[in-house]
């Protein structure tokens, strides 16, 4: 087994551990937006049904979330403090949301700027609202792909990417390892890779695929990494 197969397996624990925590963790009822317990807590957890997109060209514009199990849109204030941790202009870049959902991450990056942009998503109906949302928005930069967004990343040329987005399902933590994997292997020498977990990544095992961290945030149970490559490091970033 190689090195890096040893290090995709040490992630996969990571995020089983931290999942296997949360759930002999006692859950508390969702409350009103006054503190209170919420008198029909499954309407709470349904969600308002729309996200905003933060800053840049379509600032405020909202975007329709989706009731599909295991969507988990990114919070406000976690998307503000990514693209304050990139800077506000991403003119030119080059991007892949490789688990796009609702499209929030790849189209705030549209929005401030970025060149390219794609959307990556398996589900057929989450898929489908992207490419609305693309063609509402007249998003000329994005191209939406229903499938596989590992396969994607695989697919994509080496060292291309300014910018690859991960937020696989929580509940697959065997996705983890070899996004990131993948990620990695596009990603360009001054590129930054923005990964969601249950789980802080240790620096072991994300230099076994040639990533270290860059910025780290947590937010409830979210882990919130801003990862680029070794390479980056030795020329001083």
């Amino acid at each position: 087994m190689s090195r890096s197969t040893l290090r995709g397996s040490a992630i996969t624990a990571e995020i089983r551990k931290a999942q296997a925590a949360a759930a002999a963790a006692p859950v508390a009822p969702p409350k009103n937006g006054k503190g209170k317990p919420s008198a029909n807590p499954t309407a709470a957890a349904k969600g308002a049904g729309e996200i905003r997109i933060i800053g840049g060209l379509w600032k405020r514009t909202r975007l329709p979330v989706a009731q599909r199990p295991g969507l988990r849109p990114t919070p406000d204030r976690v998307r503000e403090t990514l693209f304050n941790w990139l800077g506000q202009d991403l003119a030119g870049w080059r991007c892949l949301d490789a688990f796009a959902g609702t499209g929030a991450l790849g189209f705030e990056a549209a929005s401030r700027g970025a060149a390219q942009v794609l959307l990556a998503e398996s589900d057929t109906a989450l898929a489908a609202q992207l490419e609305t949302t693309r063609q509402r928005l007249k998003a000329e930069m994005v191209r939406v792909q229903r499938g596989d967004g590992i396969a994607a990343l695989r697919q994509a040329a080496p060292h291309s990417l300014h910018l690859v987005l991960l937020d696989p399902p929580f509940g697959q933590p065997e996705l983890f390892a070899p996004a990131l994997q993948a990620a990695a292997q596009a990603l360009a020498q001054d590129g930054f890779i923005y990964l969601e977990a249950p789980a802080l990544c240790a620096d072991e095992a994300l230099a076994a695929v040639g990533l270290q961290m860059h910025r780290h945030l947590k937010a409830g149970a979210v882990h919130a990494h801003l990862l680029c490559g070794l390479r980056a490091q030795a020329a001083g970033r």
